[in-house]
C-alpha cells in the first residue's frame, strides 16, 4: 500500500509526476477549502511535501496530527517551525548544497550589474539614449575591491571562491569565526559595512537575523558602497534600505529577495541605482531538478529506513 502525501502548493511538473508514481499523493491547492478538507482528512498523511516560500508552520503540524516526514523544497527554512517538528518527532528533509552555485552565480551577476550599471546601460541603448548624447555615465570597477559577506556558510563560501577570482580583498561576519578559511573575520558588521566597498549578504532568513542589516549597516557601507541580497528579504531592514539608496546614503543595490515577496516596494522600481530579480537565484533547470531529486529522495529514504536523507533538524 503506497504512502499517503499531501502536497501544498505546485512544484515541477517531473517531480509531481515522480511523487504520483511512488506514493498516493494529494494536492491541497485544488481544494476549495482546504481548512475544511484538513479538519477531516488531516489524519490521513504521513508525508508532507512543499516548497520553501511555503514551507510548514505549526497551524499545518497540527492538522496533520498522524504526519511522519515533512519534504521541503528549497534551502530556506524560515516559513518552517522547526521547533513544532522537533516537538512532534517529524522529520524535516530539504535540499541545500545542490543550489549553492546558482545562488552564487546570481550573487556576482548582481555585484557586476549593480556596479558596472549593466541593466541600467541596457535600458539606455533601447530608449536610443545612446543616439541623443556622448556617453553613457562612467560606472565603478569591481577588481581588486573590498567585499563583506554576512554569512559565510556553503552559499556565502562559494561567492568569495569566485570574488576571489575578480582578485578582490575579503572579510566575512559570521556569528562565530569560520576555521580554515583564509578571509578576515570581522566580529562586528557595522565595522564590515565600513570597511567594504561591496557587501553581500548570505545568512539565514529568521528571527534571529531579522533587519540584522540595519540603517546603522547601510550608513557604514556609505554612498560609494554597494549592496547585494540573495539570502532572505527580511535579513535587509527595507525601509532603512529604500531610504538610503533614494537621498544618495548608499551607492546601489542588486536584489533577488525582498521583505514581502513578491511585492516589491515602489519606490525600489524608480531608483536606477537598483537592479531587481524575482527571487530566480535557483531557477535554472539543472539546479531546480537537483532540488527535486533531492526532495524526492528524502521521502524514499524517510519511508524506507526512517531516516531523510538530507535532516533540516
Amino acid at each position: 500500500m503506497k504512502e499517503r502525501v499531501l502536497q501544498n502548493g505546485r512544484l515541477l511538473p517531473a517531480l509531481e509526476a515522480d511523487l504520483a508514481g511512488r506514493y498516493e499523493v494529494h494536492a491541497l491547492w485544488r481544494e476549495a477549502d482546504p481548512q475544511a478538507f484538513l479538519a477531516v482528512h488531516g489524519g490521513e498523511f504521513a508525508g508532507y511535501i512543499a516548497s520553501a516560500r511555503l514551507g510548514i508552520d505549526a497551524a499545518m503540524l497540527a492538522a496533520l496530527p498522524h504526519l511522519r516526514v515533512a519534504s521541503i523544497v528549497g534551502v530556506g527554512l524560515d516559513a518552517v517551525d522547526l521547533a513544532a517538528a522537533r516537538e512532534r518527532g517529524v522529520a524535516v528533509g530539504y535540499t541545500p548544497q545542490v543550489l549553492n552555485d546558482c545562488v552564487a552565480d546570481t550573487a556576482m551577476l548582481l555585484l557586476l550589474d549593480v556596479a558596472r550599471r549593466g541593466s541600467e546601460a541596457d535600458r539606455f541603448v533601447r530608449r536610443g539614449g545612446w543616439t541623443q548624447t556622448t556617453a553613457f555615465p562612467l560606472s565603478t570597477s569591481v577588481t581588486g575591491k573590498r567585499l563583506g559577506i554576512v554569512g559565510l556558510g556553503r552559499i556565502g563560501r562559494a561567492i568569495a571562491k569566485r570574488c576571489a577570482g575578480f582578485d578582490m580583498e575579503i572579510r566575512y561576519h559570521n556569528r562565530r569565526p569560520v576555521v580554515d578559511v583564509p578571509y578576515g573575520y570581522e566580529a562586528s558588521l557595522e565595522e564590515l559595512a565600513r570597511w567594504a566597498d561591496f557587501l553581500v549578504v548570505a545568512a539565514a532568513g529568521g528571527h534571529e537575523s531579522r533587519n540584522l542589516v540595519s540603517a546603522a549597516v547601510l550608513n557604514a557601507l556609505g554612498p560609494r558602497g554597494f549592496l547585494v541580497n540573495i539570502a532572505r528579504g527580511s535579513v535587509v531592514d527595507e525601509t532603512a534600505l529604500v531610504a538610503a539608496l533614494a537621498e544618495g546614503r548608499l551607492g546601489g543595490a542588486g536584489l533577488d529577495v525582498y521583505a514581502d515577496e513578491p511585492n516589491v516596494p515602489p519606490a525600489l522600481l524608480t531608483l536606477d541605482n537598483t537592479v531587481l530579480l524575482p527571487h530566480m537565484s535557483s531557477a535554472t533547470h539543472e539546479t531546480r531538478k537537483a532540488m527535486a531529486d533531492l526532495a524526492l529522495a528524502n521521502l524514499d529514504a524517510f519511508f524506507a529506513s526512517g531516516a531523510v536523507k538530507v535532516s533540516a533538524l
